[in-house]
C-alpha cells in the first residue's frame, strides 16, 4: 500500500470487505477504528474513505494531515485509503449541479464512483446527527450516494456498473443512539489509541490553538464511552453501531452462546 499525489493509497485487491466514511481525516479512528483494526486482523479488507482532507482544522495543514492519515492507515492494517478532496466546511447533502442529468462530478457522483469502485460488502458512515456541519451533512450524503450508486442509469464519470452494498451501518460520533449492537474490540483498543495519536496535530498540537479533539481529556473521554459501550458486553472496550434495517440470526443458540461467560455491568433503560 502505497501513497499517491492524490492521496490514495491504492491495494491489489479489487473489491472491499468494509469501507468506512469520514468528513475529516481523524474522524474514522476517533469513532469506529476499532472495528477496522479488528476486521482487518481477521484477514478482512478494510478501507477508508476520508471527504475533505481537513483544510479548515485550526491545528495542522493538509500536506501534515495527508502524513498522518498515510500513518494511522498503516497502524490499522488498512488495505485502501484515499481522499475524496471536497471542502472543508462545505460539504453538502447535494448540490445544484447536481439538477443536471449530464453532472458527473458532483459530490454524490464522485462517491458514488468510489462505491462502485471499491464495491464495499459492508459501508459504515457518520450517523445523522453531529456537532460538526460537516458530519450532519456528510451522513445525508452519504445516504444519497450510496442509494444512487446501486441505480443500473445513474451515470458517474467511468460508467462503473450499478453496485449497492449489502449492509450500510451508522457510527456515532458527538451523538449517541440506541445501537443496534456493539462490537468488542477490547484486544485492539491499544491500537485504536495508536491509531488516534498518529493525527498529532489534531489530538496532541503543540503551541495551537486548543480545540475540542486538542483539549487535555479528548482521548480519554473517547475511552471513556468504549468503555460505557464494553460494560453493556461484560468487556473492557466495545464500539456502538446502529442499522436501520432488522437485523437476523440464523442461530441464536451457537450466537448466544459464543457469550455466555459475559456478563454486563451496565444495564441501558430501553423503552
Amino acid at each position: 500500500m502505497t501513497p499517491t499525489t492524490k492521496g490514495k493509497w491504492m491495494s491489489q485487491a479489487t473489491s472491499l470487505d468494509l469501507l468506512a466514511v469520514g468528513p475529516h481525516p481523524d474522524d474514522v479512528e476517533l469513532f469506529c477504528g476499532g472495528l477496522l483494526i479488528k476486521m482487518a486482523q481477521q484477514g478482512y479488507r478494510t478501507g477508508i474513505l476520508d471527504l475533505s482532507h481537513g483544510e479548515l482544522a485550526s491545528n495542522g495543514d493538509p500536506e501534515t494531515r495527508a502524513q498522518e492519515a498515510a500513518e494511522a492507515a498503516r497502524v490499522m492494517g488498512l488495505s485502501h485509503r484515499e481522499n475524496l478532496g471536497l471542502p472543508d466546511g462545505a460539504i453538502l447533502p447535494w448540490s445544484p449541479e447536481e439538477a443536471s442529468e449530464a453532472s458527473t462530478d458532483s459530490p454524490t457522483a464522485r462517491i458514488a464512483e468510489v462505491i462502485r469502485r471499491l464495491r464495499p460488502a459492508l459501508l459504515i458512515i457518520p450517523w445523522k446527527e453531529g456537532r460538526h456541519p460537516d458530519h450532519r451533512n456528510t451522513s445525508a450524503l452519504l445516504s444519497r450516494a450510496i442509494f444512487l450508486a446501486g441505480l443500473r442509469k445513474y451515470q458517474t464519470s467511468s460508467n462503473l456498473p450499478a453496485f449497492a452494498p449489502t449492509q450500510t451501518l451508522f457510527y456515532a460520533m458527538r451523538h449517541s443512539f440506541t445501537p443496534s449492537f456493539l462490537v468488542d474490540i477490547s484486544a485492539v483498543a491499544a491500537l485504536k489509541t495508536q491509531a488516534i495519536l498518529c493525527h498529532a496535530s489534531q489530538v496532541t498540537p503543540q503551541g495551537g490553538t486548543t480545540t475540542l479533539v486538542g483539549s487535555p481529556r479528548a482521548l480519554s473521554s473517547i475511552d471513556a464511552r468504549d468503555r460505557y459501550y464494553g460494560a453493556m458486553l461484560g468487556v473492557e472496550h466495545a464500539e456502538s453501531f446502529l442499522c436501520e434495517n432488522t437485523l437476523g440470526i440464523d442461530d441464536p443458540i451457537a450466537h448466544f452462546n459464543q457469550y455466555a461467560d459475559r456478563r454486563p455491568h451496565f444495564f441501558e433503560k430501553r423503552s
